[in-house]
């Protein structure tokens, strides 16, 4: 991580460190800077915007250019406001923008976007709040030169969207793309896009969307983020919703990205909300504030785009986060001109895009020392380096803010245990088992390692196959070789045959491949709403894993299903149901069918006429006297993940299906060759090109061995992801991602985060040993500066004379070196 922007956060070091780092003898990779860095997941609060600068305001919109944040427009409470503010991230100052020519009309509820040199803004609300009059919404486009502090209104030939306000604005492809808003009658949903390099050649054009586009809608973000622009939750109807859609531009296609707890225990999604906003670094997208359900929440979301899971970013201790206080009641707001509401059936409230204002605000106690940002809606918010800048918003009260926060963001490379399984999957390399699936025969590849590590039930069958390979006492390659571990026990070595047939009647190969994905990926891919095919797929999925009792892959069968079940398919999958005695689906679809609104219409369809008599008498007595809903107090078995269940293979429960030996210096590790191949491309490579014979490989980084510790350290990272070691395993394995061809730097960046915020008195002896090993020089020096600064403590520790005594004469020099004869003295029998 960066050094801390122009002083906007306190900066931390390593203990103690006033060494040299710039030492040319160090070993260059494993070189270490431990000057100031800023704590990832931080908070800070940065000076506000002063009043002789402008105005509070919400609703408004930033932008990011260069390292200077551009504030324009929105409102004060009072009045429409069109002045352009410039925070500098450096300096942490505030400024009037300078401008020339024609400004747009003083509005809020517009967007505004950054395309080259230039910022556009577009549309919004307009008039005189105050006296409520001339209020109306704008389709109008201007362009500021930043270069030059030049307004320009573009004016262009041919159709222009509908006026709006409250809508989603973004750039792509050298495009500005509109989305959705207010009209000042109803919610859109179009879409209209307009290029932006030539404002003589260029006109608005209308996009024909297709998929399942997001219903009207206003008052929500929009962010781009792998070429995918996404939008979440905002006010659709009476109705707030927390539905996340993406959009390909290329296709010009939507897609809902479930939002439903696949898995109760899996992290939830942020409730719905309005009025928030989410911008996108690396592969995720961050979701700040709004207004959800009478409160207004401020913990910062993150939805990863790769691995489609949300969690709660939880801010570092130093963001000095204060305990809000009991949620309560907001009393009278200040006063203001209030607006017509929106549409019936919402609160007359003094935004006219219906925030009541007799809403529940989550309060922070009045102190100025807290850098987490209080729950606000109606701020704005944009991202310079690896950084997200908000600004203003609507707080308690409906108080106006002027509040600039800055939030650092996490820079560490994704897991890609997942994604390296899953390709093991789709190449089948190194494959050792070929299941035969039903009646036809049909044969599907796998790898014992992961299939056993992830299903009991496949394990037996694996097992009895080998079992009856033996039986028939068959010599030859395939047949298991017991070799002595050395480490207390005999461990099977097994060498299976290339491909042991596994034979699976219960199973055909399609759902059986779906089943295997999940083995190896923890995911299935959700079904095309509508597509029945898609449906009845997933369906025999979750037959096969009721039958191999896998838990969570049943979970993730049943609600994908369930949040796939709509009027043209219900009777389908009831139908289907049915006939496969899956009797929880049965019943979402039967309660479904009678729900009042569906009911007339599905009696009315031709399928309907064609189900089986009982499944009909089964309705309409349904229909006629619902049965009694039982709340059951039973917690859900969720099963087990993907991690959990390669964490326990390592453990020892794969012990038995171990084919590899791994060598550290002489003491054997035995270990399983697809899952080393999966995840390094160094074992990939050897197993496929320079594989032993005798199946041992030795182990080491470069010219170095890694401790025991550090060894089994890098297996668990392997194996299941894991990051969590000790300071002095961090630094042997600070260069095994470039060894060992991780997908990656993700370990190396842990290990020099840990390194940089852990080297302490009781653990600087165990990082002395492994700099000295593995001639980190600059580590070394920083362990020893620690050891003469602190020797009073580090002389009692008990591994101090365990050293070796190159190491106990370095120490002794650096004592020489540093101390006086007077602190020698009163040092006395400790040296």
């Amino acid at each position: 991580a960066g050094a801390p922007s122009g002083g906007a956060g306190r900066s931390k070091v390593a203990p103690s460190v006033d060494f040299d780092h710039s030492c040319s003898d160090s070993v260059e990779y494993l070189t270490l800077n431990f000057g100031p860095f800023e704590t990832v997941h931080r908070w800070r609060r940065l000076p506000p915007c002063d009043e002789f600068v402008g105005a509070r305001r919400s609703k408004h919109t930033v932008v990011a250019y260069r390292d200077a944040i551009y504030v324009f427009g929105g409102d004060n409470g009072k009045t429409m406001l069109n002045d352009l503010l410039r925070f500098d991230v450096k300096d942490c100052s505030w400024c009037r923008a300078f401008t020339t020519g024609t400004p747009p009309a003083p509005r809020y509820h517009h967007s505004a976007v950054v395309h080259g040199s230039s910022m556009f803004v577009f549309g919004g609300y307009t008039g005189d709040i105050y006296s409520n009059s001339n209020l109306k919404n704008k389709n109008d486009l201007f362009e500021y030169k930043f270069a030059t502090g030049q307004w320009t209104e573009w004016k262009t030939e041919g159709r222009l969207p509908v006026a709006r306000s409250a809508h989603g604005a973004t750039v792509y492809s050298d495009k500005l793309w509109i989305f959705a808003g207010y009209d000042g009658n109803a919610r859109l949903n179009d879409m209209w896009t307009i290029g932006l390099q030539d404002r003589e050649l260029t006109c608005w054009e209308e996009i024909e969307q297709s998929g399942e586009i997001p219903p009207s809608c206003c008052n929500f973000p929009v962010a781009v983020c792998k070429d995918k622009m996404f939008v979440f939750s905002g006010q659709s109807g009476a109705k707030i919703t927390n539905n996340l859609f993406q959009f390909e531009f290329k296709e010009k296609i939507w897609t809902r990205i479930p939002t439903e707890h696949l898995l109760r225990g899996s992290p939830p999604p942020p409730q719905r909300r309005y009025g928030h906003t989410m911008v996108a670094f690396d592969r995720h997208l961050y979701v700040f504030g709004g207004a959800a359900d009478n409160t207004l929440p401020n913990e910062l979301h993150c939805y990863d785009v790769d691995s489609q899971t949300w969690e709660v970013i939880q801010p570092s201790p130093d963001s000095e986060v204060s305990h809000p206080e009991v949620a309560e009641r907001v009393s009278a707001p200040e006063e203001a001109p209030s607006l017509p509401s929106e549409e019936r059936g919402l609160k007359k409230s003094r935004d006219v895009f219906g925030l009541d204002f007799g809403i529940t605000a989550v309060k922070q106690p009045p102190t100025t020392d807290s850098e987490l940002p209080s729950g606000r809606l109606f701020h704005a918010a944009a991202v310079i380096s690896d950084a997200m800048y908000i600004f203003g918003g609507t707080v308690d009260n409906n108080i106006r803010s002027g509040e600039m926060y800055r939030f650092q963001f996490s820079c560490y490379p994704k897991c890609t245990l997942h994604e390296d399984y899953g390709r093991l999957w789709e190449n089948r390399q190194f494959s050792d088992l070929e299941f035969v699936l039903g009646e036809k025969e049909e044969r599907v590849r796998g790898h014992a390692a992961i299939v056993t590590a992830r299903c009991k039930w496949l394990r037996k069958k694996i097992i009895q196959a080998r079992e009856r390979l033996k039986q028939a006492n068959i010599e030859d390659e395939g047949q298991a070789v017991c070799q002595k571990d050395g480490i207390g026990g005999n461990v099977k070595l097994c060498r299976l045959q290339p491909l042991l047939e596994v034979p699976i009647r219960e199973a055909e190969a399609q759902p059986f491949e779906v089943l295997m994905q999940f083995l190896y990926t923890d995911k299935i891919k959700y079904p095309r709403k509508g597509h029945v095919q898609d449906v009845l797929l997933i369906m025999d999925v979750y037959k096969l894993a009721l039958n191999f009792k896998l838990s969570r892959l049943e979970q993730l069968c049943l609600q994908y299903i369930e949040a796939s079940v709509d009027l043209q398919n219900v009777l389908i999958v009831c139908e289907n149901a049915n006939k496969l005695q899956l009797d929880q689906l049965k019943e979402h679809c039967l309660n479904f069918v009678v729900k009042e609104s569906h009911f007339n219409q599905v009696i009315m369809m031709k399928e309907f006429e064609h189900l089986s008599s009982s499944l009909i008498v089964e309705i309409v007595r349904r229909k006629q006297q619902p049965p009694v809903r039982m709340h059951s107090d039973q917690p859900l078995d969720i099963g087990t993940s993907l991690i959990q269940d390669m964490k326990a293979y390592l453990e020892g429960a794969g012990i038995e299906f171990c084919d590899i030996i791994l060598l550290l210096d002489g003491h054997p590790r035995p270990a399983h060759k697809a899952i080393l191949a999966a995840r390094s491309s160094y074992f990939e490579a050897m197993f496929r090109s320079f594989m032993p014979e005798d199946g041992q490989v030795n182990i080491s980084i470069g010219e170095m061995v890694p401790s025991k510790q550090a060894f089994e350290s890098m297996l668990r990272y392997i194996y299941y992801g894991e990051v969590n070691m000790p300071p002095e395993d961090s630094l042997y394995l600070f260069a095994a991602p470039y060894y060992y061809g991780f997908s990656n730097n993700r370990l190396q960046a842990y290990c020099k985060q840990n390194l940089e915020m852990n080297v302490t008195v009781e653990n600087v002896l165990q990082i002395l040993e492994a700099a000295d090993k593995t001639q980190a020089l600059d580590m070394k020096r920083h362990c020893l500066h620690i050891i003469v600064h602190q020797f009073t403590k580090v002389s009692k520790l008990p591994n101090l004379r365990s050293l070796s005594q190159p190491l106990l004469l370095d120490i002794i020099e650096s004592l020489a070196n540093h101390i006086s004869d007077k602190q020698c003295a009163e040092l006395g029998s400790d040296i």
